[in-house]
């Protein structure tokens, strides 16, 4: 569901990127006033085992499509709301700079449909008052798999108003919502599926996390606890990224597969292009293009052939030459160790600069 710049206006693209700014200076605040030692590790390893698992797309049976888990959702339930936004808008950062996955200008709304809307409205107003305090694992399923759900369902829906309010794409809103929402309740079944797994296993062996993330929680001394999880989700978070991503449907992904149903090429137009202020889309792609070292999760044109993990749009499928599964390829291993390194380097950076602007003005009291 990761946007491109050409769905986009620049008037909307910059209305997303101030709303995602938004939010995001109101998550760092309160992420800034907890006082829990063991946070910012914590965020930095789920951020890298999130990017890994956005890696590996699962096809829809029937459809010709594929899907990824979001991990919004899954943040906020081991996180807190606050902390996971700020782990999934690096995330997201960290795919559009150095893999091209989802466009500059469009980053703002990628923040927005796949982080803030998981983060900071289904987290709060579905999983909270349908979990309670102490669910039970009946309970806590049916919070886990609606809160998912409905998740995706608002990303979509946020990706086709985005999308008709730029007005570039012909793109009508009919016929968009009715491709865009079916596809993602199918993918959004799995990725409830997917998240009420991880979050049962979480709450039998760790169930601290689940607590520790609830609103009001008191900061608790996990550090030493925590270890054995965070070497647990580095390791997992080595085998999607280095091997599962192998594994990856080369389908097109929700948003790729309603795109080409519509029957609208999602391009730039001439008219639109000419009327662009500075040129702002081709000046964004050129600067996307030197910065992404691993574009569409392989290695560069030219070194040796790799294979997307299907959730860009660079690179559909040829029909022609179908392509081998799993996609066995050093480039995107590559892609997944280097981009969750990356990803767990950002988050703990943020993470520590909020910690250190905390200090001073706690040692003031």
């Amino acid at each position: 569901m990761h946007m491109a710049d050409a769905l986009l206006s620049p008037a909307t693209g910059l209305v997303m990127w101030a709303a995602a700014g938004s939010a995001l200076a109101v998550a760092s605040r309160v992420v800034k006033a907890r006082a829990d030692d063991a946070l910012v590790p914590l965020m930095g390893i789920l951020g890298a085992f999130v990017f890994a698992a956005q890696m590996i797309n699962f096809s829809i049976p029937g459809t010709g499509s594929s899907g990824h888990l979001g991990g919004g959702l899954l943040l906020a339930m081991l996180l807190g709301p606050h902390a996971a936004l700020v782990v999934i808008s690096s995330v997201l950062t960290v795919q559009a700079l150095f893999f091209a996955d989802g466009g500059l200008l469009a980053l703002g709304a990628n923040i927005f449909n796949i982080g803030v809307l998981p983060c900071l409205v289904a987290y709060p107003l579905v999983y909270r008052p349908l979990a309670g305090g102490a669910p039970s694992r009946r309970r806590l399923t049916l919070a886990t798999g609606l809160a998912a759900m409905l998740a995706l369902q608002l990303g979509a829906m946020g990706v086709v108003l985005q999308t008709v309010m730029s007005g570039i794409s012909g793109l009508s809103f009919e016929g968009f919502a009715w491709l865009m929402l079916p596809i993602h309740a199918a993918i959004g079944v799995v990725e409830g599926a997917a998240t009420v797994a991880i979050v049962l296993f979480v709450q039998r062996h760790r169930p601290e996390l689940l607590h520790a993330a609830a609103p009001g929680a008191a900061p608790a001394s996990t550090a030493p606890r925590l270890r054995p999880v965070l070497l647990a989700a580095g390791l997992a978070t080595l085998a999607l990224g280095g091997v599962g991503s192998w594994f990856a449907s080369a389908d097109p992904d929700g948003l790729e597969w309603s795109v080409q149903r519509a029957g609208v090429k999602a391009s730039v137009t001439s008219a639109t292009a000419a009327t662009t202020p500075a040129g702002l889309h081709e000046t964004l792609a050129a600067m996307q293009k030197r910065t992404a070292l691993l574009p569409d999760y392989g290695l560069p044109e030219g070194a040796l052939p790799a294979t997307p993990p299907g959730d860009s749009p660079q690179a559909p499928p040829q029909a022609s030459q179908p392509q081998a599964w799993p996609a066995v390829n050093a480039g995107t291993s590559l892609a997944g160790v280097v981009g969750g390194a990356t990803t767990l380097g950002l988050v703990l950076a943020v993470g520590l600069l909020l910690r250190r602007r905390r200090r001073p003005a706690t040692a003031r009291h």
